[in-house]
């Protein structure tokens, strides 16, 4: 039986609609059991996000808002970044500079709702990936903003923290010593790779459109395998544009193939919703049948699950192509 964490403050009306339409499908099939997480300490988000970043991120929307009378009526955007042979130790006093330091897009903005939205998602999936190492098979955090284009230092694509990162990094400090991370969205889990490249107690595997046709643009290739202890314990894989379901479900093969071989103790799932749209969306053209395919291949693995909501559109299909695949995984299990 699957547990969902729950805990709505997404930042505006696109991340509710995500939340609602998967909790309005949960709530049709009764499907497993909803629960609302505790509050995890900052500190556990120091291990998978540097703490200046975090402080900047906690206080954002403050300085912004106090620093002009109609700023409060207005989101921060990010319009300079520090580029190549630009230094990125030394932290600028200028807010808009810094809100360059720690962003990767002008498409992730700080509103008054951005800290609790993301501190709340990443309480979400340090609860699911907790209630793993309880005894849970699987859980699954249903919470919005997305988090896996979110790096240690950075935000971007919408993304503040990252979940599945967070996820992951708790089942580790709770005892684990070998975890994975699948990253099934459309855009490359950047976020992962880039925590954990250097490591070889994570496995990051990422199933996403080719990077030199979809953001995030600069990663994503087959050739970044990890670095150092890590060598090997990064792997991309990128899809053409075209591909559909069979070049996604042989990618899916070939992602459980060396899931096996790594034999994590833990898996923790990034699911983005835009995977399974037609083409037109971003996707690869998945249809019903499918997504519950997908969670039954994912099932048949035999590891303790925590899956993670990442994006999505069209928000019609969204509810149920999620849910199809925590049925498909759910009813394996079973």
């Amino acid at each position: 039986m699957l547990t969902f964490f729950n805990e709505q403050h997404a930042q505006h009306a696109g991340h509710t609609q995500r939340v609602e339409s998967v909790l309005s499908e949960l709530g049709r099939r009764g499907l497993g059991r909803i629960v609302t997480p505790h509050g995890v300490p900052l500190m556990a988000l120091e291990r998978t996000h540097a703490p200046r970043y975090l402080h900047f991120l906690r206080t954002a929307w403050a300085e912004w808002s106090a620093a002009a009378p109609g700023n409060a009526s207005l989101p921060a955007i990010a319009t300079q970044w520090p580029v190549r042979t630009f230094r990125t130790d030394i932290e600028p006093e200028q807010f808009a500079a810094r809100l360059g330091l720690y962003s990767m897009d002008s498409a992730t903005p700080i509103t008054a709702g951005t800290w609790t939205a993301a501190k709340t998602g990443a309480d979400c999936a340090v609860n699911a990936a907790h209630a793993l190492r309880v005894g849970e098979r699987a859980t699954f955090a249903l919470t919005q903003p997305p988090g896996h284009l979110a790096g240690a230092d950075f935000c971007g694509g919408g993304c503040y923290l990252n979940n599945a990162a967070l996820a992951a990094q708790h089942l580790l400090d709770d005892g684990l010593s070998r975890v994975a991370i699948l990253d099934l969205d459309y855009h490359h889990g950047n976020g992962a790779q880039g925590i954990f490249y250097q490591r070889s107690d994570v496995l990051c595997v990422s199933i996403h459109a080719d990077p030199r046709h979809a953001s995030p643009w600069f990663s994503g290739h087959a050739d970044e395998t990890g670095g150092g202890a890590g060598v090997g314990c990064n792997i991309n894989l990128p899809l053409a544009p075209g591909a559909g379901s069979a070049d996604w479900f042989a990618a899916l093969e070939t992602a459980c193939l060396r899931l096996n071989m790594f034999r994590p103790e833990a898996l923790v799932v990034a699911l983005g919703g835009n995977v399974f749209a037609g083409e037109a969306h971003g996707g690869f053209g998945l249809q019903a049948a499918d997504f519950l395919r997908a969670g039954e291949r994912l099932a048949w693995l035999g590891f303790p699950t925590a899956f993670v909501l990442e994006g999505g559109s069209p928000l019609r299909e969204l509810g149920t192509n999620i849910v199809n695949v925590l049925e498909g995984f759910d009813c394996a299990v079973d």
